[in-house]
């Protein structure tokens, strides 16, 4: 069975018998946050790997499911921001800056609240005063400055939501809001599907590169809310995945976009595979790495340079340093982490 209809089915199947908690709607943006931090190149990414951003979108769309963040994306920490903070912050006024130019009409939102995650995104919710309500969340990347996630809320009207309208009319509505803030999607081909979820009509968009195998742009609508993710192509073959897995026994993404490192396998040593199973042992990286007189200090200067290096394209030296200081925490926490070892070693 596809990994696509196990995972709607696992989210309908638990929408039935759980109440959404007070802190889902956190848990799911930092569940989004691994979706940033596992893109391995801003145009490449697995099949799998891909379909996350949409589980995020789809769970943010259905109120009642229950998606629980991964365990090492919850180490991170979400810090609030406040308007005021949003407006002078590189990334805020580059991201507003962009709204306003998609969408004039926002210039007059108020920012209803805002956050950082440890320099690796900022989120920014935007609502009208008065009127309809319409709401605006983005998500953007720290590194590369692109807004990864937007969310519109309330911007159809109450009597005529996306349920009622036709799928060609959906997906003018998602045409429009990508044209807006990303550009022309004219040599992009479209697929829609209707999602398995009898408590509302919420319908998957897929926008692919012609000649490419998978979409660049993944839209998720029902009701009165659209939402659009920027998702990429496709990853080298040789990426492994699930070094470490989630409590519900699917791969750890999170872990995966910096354990996918070809400088990591040459320092250590070991294949990809080889380093999977000594993980499985509920070794942590480091610990592997110290068993070969390897310091803790060269796996995180090797990974760090490794996400530098993706990210930002030319800079020189004096522009990294702050970048390789601000992502080593995140990779101390990824090669310091041990699994439940297990019962098959």
């Amino acid at each position: 069975m596809p990994i696509e209809r196990v995972v709607r089915e696992h989210l309908h199947k638990e929408a039935e018998t759980m109440e959404c908690p007070p802190a889902v709607s956190k848990r799911i943006e930092l569940s989004y946050a691994q979706y940033l931090q596992r893109k391995r190149k801003r145009s490449e990414t697995t099949m799998k790997k891909r379909f996350i951003g949409g589980i995020v979108a789809a769970a943010i769309l259905i109120p009642t499911a229950a998606f629980a963040a991964p365990s090492l994306i919850e180490m991170l920490t979400r810090t609030p921001m406040t308007a005021e903070q949003v407006k002078v912050d590189e990334v805020g006024k580059a991201t507003l800056a962009k709204l306003y130019r998609a969408f004039p009409e926002t210039k007059s939102f108020e920012i209803v609240e805002a956050s950082n995650v440890q320099g690796v995104q900022t989120s920014i919710v935007l609502r009208e005063k008065g009127g309809s309500g319409k709401k605006i969340t983005l998500h953007t990347n720290n590194t590369t400055g692109a807004i990864e996630h937007v969310i519109l809320e309330n911007w159809e009207p109450e009597e005529k939501p996306f349920s009622a309208l036709s799928n060609e009319e959906i997906k003018s509505k998602a045409d429009y809001l990508i044209t807006k803030l990303y550009g022309n999607i004219e040599d992009y081909e479209f697929a829609i599907e209707q999602m398995e979820n009898s408590e509302q009509k919420t319908f998957m968009l897929n926008y692919t590169k012609k000649g490419s195998k998978t979409p660049f742009y993944q839209a998720f609508v029902q009701d009165r809310t659209i939402s659009v993710s920027l998702i990429g192509g496709e990853t080298a073959p040789s990426d492994v995945e699930g070094f470490f897995s989630t409590a519900e026994g699917t791969p750890d993404y999170f872990a995966d976009s910096f354990l996918n490192d070809e400088n990591l396998f040459s320092l250590l040593h070991m294949s990809p595979t080889e380093l999977k199973q000594q993980l499985a042992k509920g070794k942590s990286v480091a610990e592997v790495a110290a068993a070969q007189n390897i310091s803790k200090q060269q796996v995180i200067d090797v990974i760090a340079k490794t996400q530098v290096d993706l990210q930002v394209q030319g800079a020189n030296n004096g522009d990294r340093e702050p970048l390789l200081k601000a992502i080593e925490p995140k990779v101390i926490q990824v090669i310091e982490y041990k699994a439940e070892p297990s019962s098959k070693n």
